[in-house]
């Protein structure tokens, strides 16, 4: 009688839906996606206690009740719960408030903890009683998207309220979308006009922008967008923009007088743009502000539905935004923007495109970036974090994006130690020293970190060796902490591999690499991305599995040592590589995927220098290591030609090479070689590299001078 009395005062307005295993309440349900939260609800109830709750048009009993149908008193995507004795109900806002509703109550209050793709933590009970309660909640940011692969699993996309491009913007028609709206492969022979014109000419191109001064421009671009709004109905926004690349703006005298008015390139832009929201009132059109259109014109103002994309891809990463001079004048535009609009998009960067398996250490700088936008009128967020399984935590640091997106003021901290529990498990306290280690080391380092960085930039920062034997010891005993937890484990062996690469990569920049170890390790990494089937290195689509192929030919010491020689210039390449040159040709270390170690460029200009190895040497062959990474601008050269000598004056050519057009993503590597059918002996080379002209009509850097780059010469 006395525990039964005690049930009843404990149980006193409280909410049961299961008792013993078995339904006590039942879910009603009617509106736009109250249906589906309450299939969400439905099926976490049964997961936890074995009971499904029945579904029923109308409540005759304990019932939860799910109206969808939009509470113009309620915030876009927000909710109101109420919690009674025998009614639950769930009141939504415009959008998918039912749906958030639903997956905070399974989170705060039946201890449902989802992590990751498919991949959850609950306490199963045969009991689920809710005490009483009221909670209102809407998102900071009306509109919240990451990149994290597990977006793919739909229960994880609505758990952490994301949303996707295709959701919103009609045709797919989501930034870069100049090319995609007037083609110039379609347009540009015929209508060069149309185009950018810069350096003296008209430069049509995938990734040249339009003049936007133009009539023409902007009636074919009317045309245009009225198929794509009436091929795509109920659909009002689009993304008119400029194409990725960078200094490829208009600068024919009408464009250029305007934007030197407006004091910035984005004068012409939102002038270009207003005229399309007058022509169009009822639609929203989104329009970058990257790299040279990031600063806000003087005068112009956005009008009401033109939305503004700020980005912040110069920005260095080490520290929140407003830590260093780049984060600063990014504040700057930032402010800017956000007097003059209230409809501003933010595109935030976290990834290390260049090395995405790789040691990223910012988490701490998430929650001040995103309070920052908040404070001025950002409406909508893109935390471009790295979407690919295998990037450094990504799971982890979606989860806090994704958190920290719907309210930017919350414990960190305390989110923090969640999902490292809970993901974790047993090996949490290990994961979590690791992560606030490197951190702290990234800051004490003074090193700049940036979204193209290469893990032996660190090396002498919070990379060094010391501090790597220090990591492999806490992954170590992270390991160990859940050997007998194959899920677990799994984590811990996905988030060691941006250590196993990092210590790849610096080890291919030293000259006293055991290649013993190094060949171990090499082997340990090949076989966990085969395990976990990553698939993808970088932005450029490098596949782990090539790498560790190439790393084998490419980056293991070899046998046969290089012949050291000293260079003297004859056209120098740009200044900031020189002393990098000195000796670097010949010291057999050889460059990796970013142009940050071992790489010497030259911008639109030939290659002449003779390398003298201060005595004859035999040779057979001669040839020199290239780089291809169109991201950075890095071509092919058109080719190159080889000479020899004994005393520097005379000289006897040797051959030429060269390259064809190679247009791929991917990043490649190139070897001009010239064979000779007998062996030489000579104590000068002399090499000749002909460079491209420019980028060519199909590149971001259309109608500006490529970069070539080398680090090895050989001699052989």
């Amino acid at each position: 009688m006395k525990t039964l009395l005690l049930f009843l005062l404990l149980n006193i307005g409280s909410f049961t839906m299961v008792k013993d295993g078995q339904p006590a309440a039942t879910i009603v349900h009617r509106g736009p996606h109250a249906e589906q939260a309450a299939l969400l609800l439905q099926d976490f109830v049964c997961r936890i206690s074995g009971a499904t709750l029945p579904m029923e048009d109308t409540a005759t009993g304990p019932a939860i009740i799910i109206n969808g149908t939009p509470d113009r008193t309620l915030e876009e995507d927000g909710f109101l719960m109420k919690c009674t004795s025998d009614t639950l109900s769930i009141t939504s806002g415009p959008g998918k408030g039912a749906v958030y509703a639903v997956a905070t109550l399974l989170e705060q209050k039946l201890g449902v903890h989802y992590l990751a793709a498919e991949t959850y933590t609950l306490t199963p009970a045969k009991d689920i009683a809710i005490p009483a309660f009221t909670l209102r909640d809407a998102p900071a940011f009306r509109y919240r998207q990451t990149q994290c692969y597990a977006s793919k699993d739909p229960v994880y996309h609505d758990w952490f309220r994301l949303e996707e491009p295709r959701d919103v913007f009609a045709g797919g028609m989501w930034v870069h979308t100049f090319d995609r709206i007037l083609p110039s492969s379609r347009y540009g022979k015929e209508h060069p006009e149309w185009y950018s014109y810069f350096g003296g000419a008209r430069h049509p191109g995938d990734h040249s922008q339009w003049c936007l001064s133009n009539p023409e421009v902007f009636e074919a671009a009317c045309s245009r967008l009225d198929s794509i709004f009436n091929a795509n109905p109920g659909m009002n926004m689009i993304s008119v923009s400029q194409n990725d690349g960078n200094g490829t703006y208009c600068t024919c005298p009408e464009c250029a007088r305007t934007d030197s008015v407006e004091g910035s390139p984005a004068g012409s832009l939102i002038h270009f743009l207003n005229r399309l929201a007058e022509r169009y009132p009822d639609k929203e059109f989104s329009t970058l502000a990257y790299l040279y259109s990031m600063h806000p014109p003087k005068y112009v103002k956005p009008l009401k539905n033109v939305n503004i994309m700020l980005c912040d891809i110069d920005c260095k990463r080490e520290q929140p935004l407003t830590g260093n001079a780049s984060g600063r004048d990014f504040v700057r535009a930032l402010e800017g923007w956000s007097t003059v609009s209230d409809n501003i998009f933010l595109w935030d960067y976290g990834i290390n495109f260049d090395n995405t398996v790789s040691p990223f250490p910012n988490f701490d700088i998430l929650q001040p970036n995103l309070q920052l936008f908040h404070k001025n009128h950002v409406q909508m967020v893109f935390e471009q974090i790295g979407g690919a399984l295998g990037t450094d935590f990504c799971e982890m640091r979606a989860y806090l994006a994704a958190k920290l997106m719907w309210n930017p003021y919350q414990n960190t901290d305390s989110l923090k130690t969640v999902f490292l529990k809970e993901y974790y498990g047993d090996a949490a306290p290990y994961i979590g020293e690791y992560l606030d280690l490197r951190e702290k080391k990234m800051r004490e380092s003074g090193i700049d970190l940036w979204i193209y960085d290469s893990p032996a930039s660190h090396k002498n920062g919070f990379l060094c060796p010391e501090m790597l034997a220090r990591y492999d010891e806490l992954f170590d005993k992270a390991e160990a902490a859940v050997t007998d937890d194959s899920t677990r484990l799994a984590h811990v062996q996905l988030g060691r591999l941006q250590q196993q690469y990092s210590e790849l990569e610096i080890a291919r920049t030293c000259t006293d690499t055991d290649p013993i170890r190094i060949s171990a390790l090499l082997d340990l990494f090949e076989a966990r991305c085969r395990q976990y089937d990553i698939p993808m290195l970088n932005e450029r689509l490098n596949h782990p599995i090539e790498y560790c192929e190439l790393y084998r030919e490419r980056f293991l010491p070899k046998a046969e040592k290089p012949h050291p020689a000293t260079v003297t210039w004859i056209n120098p390449p740009s200044e900031r590589f020189i002393s990098r040159a000195e000796t670097g040709f010949t010291d057999g270390l050889y460059g990796g995927t970013t142009f940050m170690d071992s790489w010497v460029g030259w911008e639109g200009a030939n290659a002449d220098f003779i390398l003298d190895y201060g005595e004859k040497i035999s040779f057979s062959s001669v040839s020199t290591d290239f780089l291809y990474h169109t991201g950075s601008w890095i071509l092919f050269p058109k080719g190159g030609t080889y000479w020899c000598s004994n005393d520097g004056k005379k000289w006897q050519e040797l051959g030429s090479f060269t390259f064809g057009e190679f247009r791929e993503e991917k990043v490649r590597y190139a070897k001009g070689t010239v064979k000779l059918d007998t062996p030489r002996k000579a104590r000068y080379i002399k090499v000749h590299l002909e460079a491209l002209d420019e980028c060519p009509s199909w590149h971001f850097g259309v109608g500006h001078p490529a970069w070539f780059f080398i680090d090895e010469v050989e001699v052989r």
